[in-house]
């Protein structure tokens, strides 16, 4: 009977959760927002310290260094954060082993901050001219580009510039230099200096070159980048495009630039001004652009640049926007149903958990009712007065009366299950069964909390796979056996709180 109450004991011991130990990690405002090429260290503690191993999940591509000691290190590339995005969140989850045997885990999203670099400008090749001819030299993307992707915007001092030359915007050099000039250039050659400036943050990088542009009474130009007609996008991605004015007369020849849509939920403030020569187009459909009813939708923009002569030209390019899944609201409904099905996991697990004191209870009585009963017969010819022969307690001893015949009277407890019906054998079965099927739900619940902490292991196609494992532990016949309903909501309001205090994996912090 000890080793039982032992056993009992031991149950009650384990089922509970600790949840003492918590992980430490700084606690300064904005901690754990950092810039590209901007490095964090810190070491995860402990409350209460103790032995532990630490571990962590969800870095992989992201150059995250973290030993078993809890020392976190991470440099953030530059390229990590798209320029337009600005800003991008990473979710890690941190682990700590300790030496029972527990583990805690707590998920924390860094913020990595977009840092802009200035252009890049290499050593150009010289340009050599000819005399009375239009020459023409485009600055190349080998030689001058930005390591971030921003559009670039060129400029030279006029003073830098030769009679009769112009440099363009987009690093373009014309020139058609006189008799004198080119003769000129035999001995003193001209060196231009140039500024290289990337857009929007305007860092600037100095260059060298000779450079220059016609004079000639001509339209603007406008260039789109990428250099296509029609462009196939997702309602949930952003089309950025850049588009650069120039005049063969002079930029600011250049009077205004602007776009109209064939669809006029695209907004206005879509495009940008940069500089005068400069601009972006930056649009994201959403998901709401394209009807349901539809596969996609092509809406047609025609971009316009106007000089100063009321010259105008145009370009038209189409955007095609594919009906695109709302990841947004699958997210939430893969978090509902993942949620859902702990919550299921945690009710049977406390019903089991009332039902196993019951069982206990139950056992108990019917090896104390077993011990405790005393059963007396009597023969008697006529009316008669007697009392128990077997008591624990003489002074709680009663007469009855009896008529005749043989009367048999049982006194003290009745408890025991032999007496009632019911053996004490058929409850160690029902313990039994309540034991295995407390630890195979909490063992099933531990590993879907674990496995699907992420929402991006939540889109994978074994998650549904998963479930059905998991409603099948549910499910277990023999939970039939105990009397139980294993879908009683009737606990009141759960909350996440309440879920990760049964399954310490539980990833609220995703949802």
């Amino acid at each position: 009977m000890k080793r039982f109450y032992l056993i009992a004991l031991l149950l009650i011991t384990t089922l509970s959760v600790n949840a003492q130990v918590q992980l430490v990690f700084p606690d300064s405002v904005g901690w754990n927002v950092l810039n590209e090429n901007e490095e964090l260290n810190f070491q995860v503690k402990s409350h209460p310290d103790v032995k532990k191993y630490f571990s962590i999940e969800g870095v992989e591509g992201l150059g995250i260094s973290f030993d078993s000691l809890g020392n976190f290190s991470w440099k953030p590339s530059f390229d990590l954060v798209d320029r337009v995005a600005k800003t991008k969140d990473f979710s890690v989850i941190f682990q700590a082993a300790f030496a029972d045997g527990k583990r805690e885990r707590k998920t924390i999203t860094f913020t990595v901050k977009h840092v802009n670099r200035p252009p890049v400008v290499e050593e150009l090749p010289v340009l050599y001219v000819k005399q009375g001819k239009e020459n023409a030299y485009q600055i190349g993307s080998d030689y001058v580009y930005d390591q971030d992707g921003d559009p670039l915007s060129f400029r030279a001092p006029q003073t830098e510039l030769p009679e009769g030359a112009a440099f363009s915007s987009q690093g373009q050099f014309t020139w058609t230099p006189s008799r004198t000039q080119f003769m000129n250039l035999k001995s003193n050659p001209i060196t231009l200096e140039f500024i290289v400036q990337d857009q929007p943050d305007k860092a600037e990088t100095r260059g060298k070159l000779r450079v220059a542009q016609t004079q000639q009474d001509l339209p603007p130009e406008i260039t789109i980048m990428p250099m296509d007609t029609v462009f196939a996008i997702k309602e949930d991605e952003t089309l950025n495009l850049r588009i650069y004015l120039s005049d063969p007369n002079g930029d600011d020849n250049v009077r205004s630039a602007g776009f109209i849509a064939s669809d006029k939920r695209i907004p206005t403030t879509a495009f940008k001004e940069n500089t005068q020569l400069l601009y972006e187009f930056t649009w994201t459909p959403g998901y709401e652009f394209v009807d349901d009813a539809q596969t996609a939708l092509t809406p047609e923009l025609t971009f316009f640049v106007l000089d100063k002569s009321n010259n105008r030209t145009q370009k038209r390019i189409k955007i095609k926007v594919q009906d695109t899944e709302n990841m947004i609201k699958k997210d939430a409904l893969l978090f509902s149903k993942y949620r859902n099905n702990l919550i299921d996991c945690m009710v049977l697990i406390q019903q089991l958990d009332i039902n196993q004191k019951k069982l206990n209870q139950d056992f108990k009585k019917a090896k104390k009712g077993k011990k405790n009963r005393s059963i007396m017969n009597a023969s008697l010819g006529a009316v008669t007065g007697f009392t128990p022969i077997i008591v624990d307690d003489a002074t709680t001893a009663k007469a009855v009366s009896g008529v005749g015949g043989t009367t048999v009277l049982t006194l003290g407890t009745l408890e025991a299950t032999e007496v009632i019906g019911r053996s004490k054998e058929s409850i160690m079965d029902k313990i039994k069964i309540n034991i295995d099927l407390r630890n195979k739900i909490q063992a099933n619940g531990d590993e879907f909390a674990r496995k699907y902490a992420l929402k991006m292991n939540r889109r994978g196609a074994e998650f549904d796979k998963d479930i059905e494992k998991l409603r099948a532990s549910l499910n277990d016949q023999r939970i039939v056996l105990l009397e139980l309903d294993a879908y009683n909501k009737n606990l009141g309001k759960i909350d996440d709180r309440d879920i990760k205090k049964v399954f310490l994996d539980y990833g609220d912090e995703t949802k």
